[in-house]
């Protein structure tokens, strides 16, 4: 069993273990913006599914590393077959990827021949093969868009990114009833409770969270100020906050995104809509997880290179969207 980080110096000696072993091994540290704070600052790059997958294809590391969850070290493992990816904990999970399989979108598309399929990239590989195109909340916008109007989209996991999507482009899509337990646990009441109390503030929200058709209610009906509301993914956010000239930010998204925007902007200040949006499995990578995957070279991500090479295609079209 792991011992607990207890004081100063064991924290600082897996910190240079973990520095050590990553330049002896020509490795890359990759960390998601929902992970601890910690983790964020040994990484070599923090972002969001868009920026950790670009940050994959344009590495020059032999190793990858990745501090996220599951489906996220897949994407890695299919966009760089030469290299090794390693993740340091195999549970950390994603409540929103366990919604649908693979076999579901060939049942679909057995269906539903000339339908266009769009998956999230909070996916299993198995499900970004059987589709047209991937992307991620930064994106999906665009890719729905590019595709002719006269196709039957499916959109899937995320029901409310999905409809999110759909008010934006205007596009009726077919939702797949799928939904991040974080995110959906969002509820307008606390974001419009936060704002009465917050004349001052900016609000800026995921379009994964289960209150984004009923923001766009409100705003569209005068009783949330549009000018006070972005709708953002995570990196999104990040640059959003750093040219706005606003001095506090009400933030509806999992609260890890909050340690890297106060890092990066000390002089604002942030409000989470929920202090319990937490993700379990974001949390799950710790240091000593870290370093006993680097130190043994465990956990390896593969992807089968029949589902890979499928996948690869849709998240290829991802990357080329701008």
């Amino acid at each position: 069993m792991m011992t607990k980080i207890q004081d100063k110096k064991t924290k600082q000696w897996y910190i240079n273990e973990i520095t050590r072993l990553k330049k002896e091994n020509n490795a890359v540290i990759l960390s998601h913006n929902y992970q601890i704070p910690v983790i964020q600052d040994l990484a070599d790059y923090v972002g969001d599914s868009l920026g950790l997958s670009k940050q994959a294809a344009q590495t020059d590391a032999n190793l990858i590393v990745f501090c996220g969850v599951h489906f996220m070290a897949e994407t890695a493992a299919i966009l760089c077959p030469e290299k090794k990816v390693i993740i340091p904990d195999l549970e950390a999970g994603c409540s929103l990827a366990e919604t649908i399989t693979g076999a579901d979108l060939r049942k679909w598309r057995k269906e539903n021949p000339n339908s266009v399929i769009v998956c999230y990239v909070n996916t299993s590989a198995d499900v970004k093969a059987e589709s047209d195109y991937c992307c991620t909340s930064a994106n999906a916008v665009k890719i729905v868009e590019s595709i002719p109007k006269d196709k039957e989209i499916l959109f899937v996991p995320d029901m409310f990114l999905g409809s999110y999507v759909s008010t934006i482009t205007k596009r009726k899509l077919q939702l797949w009833p799928g939904e991040c337990h974080v995110h959906a646990g969002i509820k307008p009441q606390d974001i419009i409770k936060h704002l009465e109390n917050n004349p001052d503030v900016e609000f800026i929200i995921h379009p994964e969270c289960g209150c984004v058709s009923q923001c766009m209610y409100y705003i569209a009906e005068g009783d949330i100020p549009k000018e006070r509301v972005k709708f953002l993914s995570t990196g999104g956010m990040v640059n959003y906050v750093k040219k706005s000239n606003s001095k506090k930010f009400l933030v509806a998204t999992e609260t890890g995104i909050l340690y890297r925007l106060k890092k990066e902007n000390p002089e604002k200040e942030f409000l989470a809509v929920k202090e319990d949006a937490v993700c379990e499995y974001m949390k799950m990578i710790t240091l000593e997880k870290l370093y006993i995957s680097l130190n043994e070279m465990k956990y390896e991500v593969k992807v089968p290179k029949n589902i890979a090479i499928k996948a690869k295609k849709s998240i290829d079209r991802m990357l080329e969207i701008k």
